[in-house]
């Protein structure tokens, strides 16, 4: 733990869904001083997300589906493009990553690429995601996916050409984090084509 943080304090403010806590603390600056600070943190675990590819077609496997908070930020429809991902829950992150490539996209990965691991909203939010890649293939499709009717999911599965998904960055089509994380990992260490794709 940092020495420069001291007499943590944390008070629960809600666990309706996740746990919302404030935290009083005292922070040493880089001048020595202490100064007291107050911050909320939103835990909801850490999660996985992974980029589905097939080399020999040159297409990625992505879904769409209604996220709440980007229909009251703007996103008109509420739809968003992203690839598969999920929480770990009790899960290690590759055996979460795996059940939610086939719960979300029907494919059964056996094989799947630690990537990196990154905070995504370190301001706010404790989650840390750990990235994967697995090469797809037609015989590996077990079911039509879509997610979990209990978890009241209700999943698109797309299967686009590399360039268009990666065109689609530069239109805001993808307006996704991970998933633009992902499509420039690919690009760039040319997981899918050594061709440059139109930006648009």
């Amino acid at each position: 733990m940092s020495n420069k943080i001291r007499n943590l304090q944390k008070t629960l403010l809600s666990d309706n869904w996740y746990t919302l806590n404030k935290f009083s603390f005292e922070y040493q600056n880089h001048n020595g001083e202490w100064q007291q600070q107050h911050r909320e943190a939103y835990d909801r675990g850490n999660g996985a997300t992974i980029l589905l590819y097939n080399k020999a077609k040159g297409t990625v496997i992505l879904t769409r589906q209604f996220r709440l908070p980007t229909y009251i930020n703007g996103n008109s429809d509420g739809l968003l493009i992203e690839t598969c991902a999920g929480l770990l829950e009790q899960d290690n992150p590759e055996d979460c990553i795996r059940r939610e490539a086939e719960e979300e996209t029907g494919y059964k990965v056996d094989t799947v690429q630690k990537l990196f691991e990154a905070y995504m909203s370190p301001g706010s939010v404790t989650e840390i995601i750990h990235f994967f890649a697995a090469e797809y293939a037609e015989h590996m499709q077990v079911s039509a996916g879509g997610g979990l009717a209990h978890e009241q999911e209700n999943i698109e599965v797309l299967e686009l050409d590399f360039a268009q998904a990666y065109s689609m960055i530069g239109t805001g089509e993808i307006k996704d984090g991970k998933t633009i994380m992902l499509l420039q990992y690919a690009k760039i260490n040319s997981l899918i084509s050594s061709e440059k794709p139109d930006q648009g």
